[in-house]
């Protein structure tokens, strides 16, 4: 066994939320030592892009974020097992002990499996023929190139955002698959049947079967001679060479709740992202705040910078997180604002346009939006994400704002753009980083985003960067003499 130092702040997990809280503790003035364990052996990369991994859109190098700044530590591999608030130690899976002045909980979230007969072996682990997508490991499983090569069918149970962005990069890569679903249309729970019809119609045209509107009943895992067999309610058997599950996911609260901290759903933590022990911390998928869990980078970030700010200067206080979902399908964007149907509005719009596969409803309260689904509209979707984002008032003409002809936010009254502006959420760049990689040579949409990432996450952000190289390009020769 070796015990290690005193670390004045101790992180378990290395994932996004983790990486942007070290980042923020940095940026307001925390020079504290910082030591972070994490339990996946590779270093930290951004899990939303699993998907672009998955059809081969984007190497998995490009996915890791970059190191953290100042005294900061990273162990890989490391596996934590148990929380001794007394003594204040984290012991892990080798027997090393961590002491730490302050710990952090970044844990995320597992996979959650359904209460399917057939779906788990007597230990709970997932049965053959059964796969998640959460991990970069799960990722290289079912990119395998004997697997790819050999054109090995998929059944994807649930569509949800992830299963549906899952079914488009598998068929991308030319796999048969088979998306099954419970309601009557792909991601009910943010779109309603309009919405829906069009991306049912998407997964057709990618050359994805989609059968919805009856529950999985049973799985018969998969032999060394047959493949696996998914049962429905209306009597339907699917082959199931491969099942993915995408049915949502847990909290990971194992470490708090043998630790003695109150867990709910996830693990509860005040205003200043503390657990019911003033010394322990959580933050992103794993922390439940106000009764909510995380689940969105919006969240997650707004976490970060609400830890980081406490940490830094005892400052209290979770801004209220701003929902912005863009699931990576075929076709023109699909942007989900907020949770569209879950809150009475003042007024709602809706544009309804079939033949081209297009649709667009907002709900306002007042002159803002609080909720909204564009798909199909690329204009209008970078145009509202931002007024939606910054809670900025929309035009008077509605229509203009629905075909992407409303002014820009800078022209409505928005918040300055400093440098430490953030213009890109998923990947943490900056109005500075990006004006930086353009005098360093990347003058293009492209080029920056090879240099920063930013673009590569969501794609929320690419009309912003776009127009920033616009108007570094107009500004370059008065200020360069060149």
């Amino acid at each position: 066994m070796t015990t290690h130092r005193t670390a004045p702040i101790l992180v378990i997990g290395n994932g996004p939320a983790a990486h942007q809280v070290l980042d923020r503790l940095r940026h307001f003035g925390c020079e504290d030592p910082v030591t972070v364990l994490g339990a996946e052996d590779t270093p930290a990369y951004h899990r939303a892009l699993l998907t672009s991994a998955l059809d081969g859109s984007l190497p998995v190098e490009a996915m890791e974020l970059p190191p953290p700044p100042g005294d900061t530590t990273i162990l890989t591999g490391v596996c934590a097992v148990r929380i001794d608030r007394l003594r204040r130690r984290v012991h892990t899976a080798d027997g090393d002990v961590f002491p730490y002045a302050r710990l952090i909980l970044a844990t995320g979230a597992t996979p959650l499996l359904p209460d399917l007969p057939g779906l788990r072996t007597p230990d709970g682990s997932p049965a053959a023929g059964v796969a998640v997508l959460r991990t970069l490991a799960d990722c290289a499983r079912l990119t395998d190139p004997a697997v790819v090569a050999a054109r090995t069918p998929v059944t994807i149970l649930g569509a949800g955002s992830l299963g549906v962005e899952a079914a488009f990069a598998l068929a991308l890569k030319n796999r048969p698959v088979t998306l099954v679903h419970p309601r009557p249309w792909p991601m009910d729970h943010l779109l309603d049947a309009a919405a829906g019809a069009l991306v049912r119609d998407r997964l057709t045209a990618a050359g994805v079967e989609l059968v919805a509107g009856s529950p999985a009943t049973a799985y018969t895992p998969a032999t060394e001679g047959a493949p696996g067999t998914l049962a429905l309610a209306d009597g339907t058997a699917l082959p199931a060479h491969t099942l993915l599950l995408c049915t949502g996911v847990l909290p990971e609260t194992g470490l708090a709740r043998t630790a003695g901290l109150a867990v709910r759903t996830g693990i509860v933590v005040d205003d200043r992202m503390r657990t019911d022990d003033p010394l322990i911390h959580a933050l992103g998928d794993c922390a439940e705040h106000r009764g909510n869990r995380g689940g969105s980078l919006a969240s997650g970030w707004a976490q970060a910078e609400a830890l980081a700010r406490h940490l830094a200067s005892g400052a209290r206080g979770v801004a209220p997180a701003r929902r912005v979902l863009r699931p990576r399908i075929a076709g023109p964007g699909l942007v989900v604002l907020g949770m569209p149907g879950r809150a009475p509005s003042d007024e709602t719009i809706t544009l309804n346009d079939p033949a081209n596969g297009r649709y667009a409803r907002l709900e306002l309260t007042g002159e803002h939006i609080t909720a909204g689904v564009l798909l199909g509209f690329d204009r209008a979707i970078a145009t509202t994400t931002e007024l939606y984002v910054h809670d900025a008032p929309v035009p008077r003409d509605r229509l203009s704002l629905l075909l992407g002809r409303a002014p820009r936010l800078a022209r409505a009254g928005s918040e300055e753009i400093t440098p430490e502006t953030v213009i890109c959420l998923c990947n943490n760049v900056t109005h500075q980083d990006l004006t930086r990689a353009w005098h360093a040579g990347a003058q293009g949409l492209a080029e920056l985003a090879d240099a920063t990432r930013a673009t590569t996450g969501c794609g929320g952000c690419a009309r912003q960067v776009e127009s920033l190289c616009t108007s570094l390009a107009s500004s370059t020769p008065a200020t360069t003499g060149s």
